[in-house]
């Protein structure tokens, strides 16, 4: 009969080293696969080639490989000579993997063979063994330790099979009493649990924003910033030499209108574009409230304006996206959900028969009543948790980002939530009144969950 092959405790003195067993790497690698098809791993593409990439190479022997320029050059398709100080991809995409690593093995099963871990300040991945002892041939080892009769019978003495027997009936109470003491703390313990969550019930806002702790990363709010252009110097000046005393500061030409006459002719050379202007006040107000709110709840937040943020800082990072038509990422992201934004058309229900509903603007007073989605994602198209706050014009953006900040106003539209609405996608449309171009309170007017 064919020796079984021991897996080693360690696969050698450096954690790091390649097995030199092909059957250990047969089970690195099987567990490997289901790893990356299990649920954690399984819509994440860049995650799972980073993994897989560690793994293989490891097990190759070509640590060499394993560095950071070269991780982000092979796995990222980064520039081979990028500058890793300024683009931290390849640090952010191990940070996740070490987290969803956590979530695979939390759920899994203690009697895997094998667990593989990405340790801190490496790209060398880990393999711990679960230890067990070799398979042993049970008829043999009987035959081995059991002396025989001539008959071929067993020959054991009565009084030693009593004493093997009586320690091992003293060592199953001794078992059987510990386990249940054991039972018996972990009652104890839930019931105090139990009783302080029932004191301290999670709020609705904590509930809304808890998946933003489950990533180390920042959140990162996004603003759109479109391109703005402005009369140039000349014209202001040209005006000033007709109207002496006006315009004769930036603070004038950034504050009030220019009054030309309508019928004064200008060129597109008298256009100049302003890459300092052009944030939207009801984006901007959204910011501020959902900023200050993460620093209240102790999560960072870093504001990313414009070109400041990529689609890859969306997949690094949980993020909050302000705004609608301004704003590609919200249309891109939240595109073909239950509620949908259409440009010059309002916020549509995408069923048959669904609500349109339109924002009311009027030239002279501007928008007078406005509408606004918030969209909630657990696991958006970037992978990641995603807060979308999205107004049909400015106010709708506005009450949006307060819905998701004040937690009277979100206590309004969850008091019709389905059970376990934290573990669910959403959308809600909001509807506020105008006055004098400042929005009023946020009102729920249509929700759905997932």
């Amino acid at each position: 009969m064919a020796s079984p092959v021991k897996v080693p405790e360690t696969l050698a003195p450096h954690p790091h080293s390649a097995p030199e067993s092909d059957a250990a790497k047969a089970v690195i690698l099987s567990e490997l696969e289901k790893i990356l098809d299990s649920p954690p791993f399984r819509g994440s593409s860049r995650r799972k080639e980073f993994l897989s990439y560690v793994v293989h190479h490891s097990l190759d022997g070509h640590h060499e490989f394993l560095k950071e320029r070269i991780i982000g050059a092979e796995v990222f398709h980064r520039d081979a000579d990028y500058a890793t100080g300024d683009n931290p991809v390849v640090r952010v995409q191990a940070g996740e993997v070490r987290r969803r690593l956590e979530q695979y093995y939390y759920t899994a099963s203690p009697d895997l063979p094998v667990r593989i871990e990405i340790p801190l300040g490496s790209y060398c991945p880990a393999f711990h063994w679960n230890p067990a002892p070799p398979p042993v041939d049970s008829h043999q080892a009987h035959q081995a330790t059991t002396p025989l009769s001539p008959s071929g019978s067993v020959a054991l003495p009565l009084p030693q099979l009593q004493e093997v027997a009586k320690p091992a009936r003293r060592h199953k109470w001794a078992w059987t009493a510990g386990i249940a003491a054991l039972v018996l703390v972990l009652a104890v313990v839930g019931v105090v649990l139990g009783l302080r969550a029932r004191k301290h019930p999670v709020s609705p806002l904590d509930a809304f924003w808890s998946p933003v702790f489950q990533s180390s990363q920042p959140v990162i709010i996004c603003l759109a910033k479109p391109v703005v252009y402005r009369p140039s110097d000349e014209i202001y000046q040209r005006y000033a030499r007709t109207h002496p005393g006006t315009f004769q500061t930036e603070a004038e030409r950034d504050n009030e209108a220019l009054p030309l006459d309508p019928s004064e002719r200008l060129t597109w050379g008298d256009m100049q574009i302003y890459p300092g202007y052009g944030v939207a006040s009801g984006d901007t107000f959204a910011a501020v409230q959902i900023s200050n709110l993460l620093v209240r709840m102790g999560k960072p937040s870093q504001v990313r304006i414009g070109s400041s943020y990529s689609f890859e800082d969306l997949r690094a990072s949980p993020a909050v996206v302000l705004g609608a038509f301004n704003n590609r990422w919200t249309m891109q992201m939240t595109s073909n959900l239950h509620f949908e934004l259409l440009y010059n058309v309002g916020i549509q229900e995408q069923i048959h028969g669904g609500h349109l509903w339109s924002s009311q603007y009027d030239p002279k007073k501007g928008y007078t009543a406005d509408y606004g989605v918030v969209t909630r994602l657990l696991d958006a198209k970037s992978g990641q948790f995603l807060v979308t706050a999205a107004g049909i014009g400015s106010p709708g953006t506005q009450a949006a980002g307060e819905l998701i900040s004040n937690p009277a106003y979100l206590e309004e539209l969850l008091r019709t939530a389905p059970p376990a609405w934290s573990r669910k996608n959403m959308q809600a449309v909001v509807q506020t009144n105008v006055i004098d171009s400042i929005p009023g309170p946020p009102h729920v007017v249509a929700s759905y969950f997932w």
